[in-house]
């Protein structure tokens, strides 16, 4: 009997592993609770006390409580349209659905292979132009959950062009989480971070600009080196194949890019989020389907099919959104002000910060914020919850409090491309049908050297007084 070769388990497997540790970790650890106003901007240690009724959650919750045999439900139910996981599921399925109907008339894919075929040397440009672009959208309007949208068109290209999945996820993805963790603009993290802070909104940009350059230039770089090495490896078929694009092509790629542009305008002028960006894709979809009607390239049923088939294909990634969802509301869920094991985790997080040289607990701020970053992956959520006590803790380690929004940046953005409760990376991940554990043992490396490059600007930070 052949022995089997061992398999890393699948990302819904780990998800519950995970969900049983929170659950056991839940029994013996005692819920906190910090006594602040909710929504506070000032938080300090010592206003954290212990909860005085310790009811653990319970193996099988009933009434509508959360249980560990429930927590997929309660994770598939949690949250508003504005978040995880509601809003960012119906995103998912949504903007799947939406783009299935846009990749099913061939038009996107009929459009760049045209380009590459008339342009000599287009490719030598087309990865860094992609990953230069997909940073400064992360860097100006925190472009994260839409690279699941890019994710999809861009992969069947990728493949077109001899590269694998996770040079469609390092382009676009990874991309887009460099710019948010070295963002000098964006308005759903550095804005709120900085606020709640007090201090100058946008303050500080050039440091983060210096920061985004240098962080960008080195995922480029890394993101090159793999690309032609596994391109190398591969063979390409219909390189020089002519492709015409015939009217209907070409109107549904005008119609294409200009929903694009309106989706960039209402992310930047009008601070559209996941319910807008939502709607704002799928009117993309029924209009990229009434062109192709209309033309005769494919039928209103024929889009209607392709519309299902791709909400379906992402349906795995929406489950492992509420799964990741399911694990936070086993600890107690994010509220300060609400008695749970996160929040004891936090204390004693912060508490051990607080006894370490002052570059060092600078450092330790990263460190805190890169863990913290796995209970709560959303940087507006993540900002909330940590910088009303990370603020006046840095006061008391004279520690500039630039510098510890800088700390919350890097190590919210950067883990995002490495964390399996990260909804946006699950996302793109499933659309690519690149499993989590396979992921994990490409990247943790290059998360290292960008853990290692962030250290580096904090200490810099620290030892030029960044204010």
């Amino acid at each position: 009997m052949k022995n089997k070769q061992f398999a890393m388990p699948d990302a819904s497997i780990i998800l519950l592993c995970v969900a049983v540790i929170a659950y056991f970790a839940s029994l013996f650890i005692t819920p906190g609770v910090f006594n602040a106003e909710k929504d506070s901007h000032s938080v300090e240690l010592s206003q954290y006390q212990t909860a005085s009724d310790h009811t653990p959650p319970a193996l099988f919750a009933e009434g509508g409580e959360i249980g560990l045999a429930n927590v997929l439900f309660e994770g598939l139910v949690s949250g508003d349209k504005y978040g995880a996981a509601i809003g960012v599921m119906a995103f998912i399925l949504i903007t799947g659905g939406a783009f299935g109907i846009i990749l099913k008339t061939g038009a996107v894919n009929n459009g760049i292979m045209a380009l590459i075929n008339k342009t000599q040397h287009i490719e030598w440009v087309f990865i860094p132009l992609l990953f230069v672009l997909f940073s400064l959208g992360g860097a100006v309007f925190g472009m994260g959950e839409e690279a699941i949208a890019f994710c999809i068109v861009l992969f069947p290209i990728m493949k077109q062009l001899g590269y694998d999945a996770k040079v469609t996820v390092l382009t676009t993805y990874v991309s887009t989480q460099i710019g948010f963790a070295t963002s000098w603009m964006n308005p759903f993290s550095i804005a709120i971070a900085q606020s709640i802070a007090e201090i100058p909104v946008f303050s500080g940009a050039g440091f983060r600009m210096f920061a985004w350059l240098v962080f960008t230039s080195f995922g480029l770089v890394f993101t090159i080196r793999y690309a032609n090495s596994i391109r190398a490896t591969k063979q390409q078929s219909n390189q020089d194949s002519a492709i015409n694009l015939d009217n209907a092509d070409k109107l549904i790629l005008l119609t294409f890019i200009a929903g694009i542009v309106w989706v960039i305008w209402g992310v930047m002028a009008r601070q559209y989020y996941i319910p807008e960006l939502a709607a704002q894709f799928f009117c993309l979809g029924i209009a990229c389907a009434g062109v192709a009607s209309l033309f005769k390239k494919q039928t209103a049923n024929e889009s209607a099919n392709a519309f299902k088939e791709g909400a379906q294909e992402l349906l795995p990634a929406a489950l492992l959104v509420a799964l990741a969802k399911g694990v936070i509301l086993i600890l107690g869920g994010s509220d300060l002000t609400s008695p749970s094991t996160l929040n004891t985790l936090l204390y004693y997080s912060a508490t051990s910060i607080s006894v370490v040289p002052d570059y060092i607990a600078a450092w330790g701020m990263l460190l805190f914020q890169s863990v913290f970053n796995f209970f709560v992956s959303s940087g507006s959520g993540q900002a909330a919850i940590t910088m009303p006590l990370m603020s006046p803790l840095g006061d008391l380690l004279n520690i500039s409090r630039q510098i510890v929004v800088l700390a919350f940046q890097l190590g919210d953005g950067l883990t995002n491309i490495f964390i399996p409760t990260s909804a946006s990376l699950i996302g793109c991940l499933g659309i690519v049908k690149l499993d989590w554990s396979e992921w994990a043992r490409f990247i943790w490396r290059f998360t290292l050297a960008l853990f290692g490059l962030a250290s580096c600007f904090i200490f810099l930070a620290h030892f030029i007084n960044y204010q």
